[in-house]
């Protein structure tokens, strides 16, 4: 995955990084200057191998991200089109979650011209437009997706998520403190972690369970490898040393991203790159990118 960065023409109007592993250029994280926003999350499930050889699930932020400003699709819109017109068809298990900021920030209340507040959740369990989950369509709301389905409680990475978030934000507002001190609060729960390690003659596949405990995941598979003369390769949201394809290496979280966007419309969106291309350390705050700008229209 590339770094964040406002992608060539002719779509300068998307901010966030892309797949370089595919042709697609996908991406799993973006918003653009009319106030679209995306996040894909994939799905951890038995044949990953098959996955390698579908549609990159990278092209269904894209299709909402790269839409036509003039269009004005709404989320709706498009959830119908995902669904209906097999845009969800041909890739590995994914949960979507989509819509614009300002639905979120400037609506509390379904409208009655079809138009949704708040945001969205497509996949490719979805069965039809009325199955589509909505979230953030009410003041005060905090929500956690991982990789699993949305509405699993099952994954304590998503309860714990949920719950800190929602602590950080209130003890930040209770203290009145500035942007950067809520971001670094945000930070700190990007960065917890509360990984099981690995137990001795614990098989590989087995391990990878515990995934859904932790938050943060520190470098994970890195001894196993170091047998083997590979070069380093990097992929995705995950670094993977001395790998040979997608999905085997070295894993752990590679990026830390938080976006905030205030009342008048003014986005901040912090990117903060933890490993280099060999899978190294970053010193923190020197892999840092951020952004800010005005979305158009508020």
């Amino acid at each position: 995955m590339s770094e964040a960065t406002w992608w060539p023409s002719p779509d300068t109007h998307v901010l966030g990084g892309y797949d370089l592993h595919r042709p697609a250029h996908g991406t799993w994280l973006g918003v653009t200057r009319h106030g679209r926003i995306a996040v894909l999350t994939n799905y951890r499930e038995e044949g990953e191998a098959i996955i390698i050889g579908a549609r990159s699930r990278g092209l269904i932020p894209n299709a909402w991200l790269k839409s036509d400003p003039a269009k004005k699709e709404s989320t709706e819109e498009f959830a119908r089109r995902m669904i209906e017109e097999d845009g969800v068809k041909g890739v590995g298990g994914f949960s979507l979650c989509y819509g614009f900021v300002q639905d979120v920030i400037k609506s509390s209340e379904e409208k009655g011209d079809g138009h949704w507040s708040g945001l969205a959740i497509v996949s490719n369990r979805t069965p039809d437009v009325q199955g589509v989950a909505r979230l953030l369509g009410k003041k005060g709301e905090t929500h956690a997706l991982s990789n699993a389905a949305y509405g699993d409680r099952s994954w304590p990475k998503v309860v714990n998520g949920e719950a800190w978030t929602e602590k950080a934000i209130k003890e930040s507002l209770a203290a009145n403190e500035s942007r950067e001190q809520l971001v670094q609060r945000l930070l700190d729960v990007l960065t917890t972690d509360t990984m099981p390690r690995q137990k001795e003659n614990e098989e590989w596949d087995m391990y990878l369970n515990q995934l859904r405990h932790s938050i943060f995941v520190p470098a994970i598979g890195r001894d196993h490898l170091e047998e083997h003369n590979m070069p380093a390769h990097e992929i995705g949201d995950v670094v993977k040393q001395k790998a040979t394809d997608a999905t085997s290496g070295c894993y752990g979280t590679q990026k830390n991203i938080v976006m905030l966007v205030d009342k008048d419309g003014k986005a901040f969106y912090l990117e903060r790159t933890l490993f280099d291309q060999d899978a190294k350390p970053i010193e923190k705050g020197k892999g840092d990118r951020v952004f800010e700008f005005q979305i158009e229209g508020w």
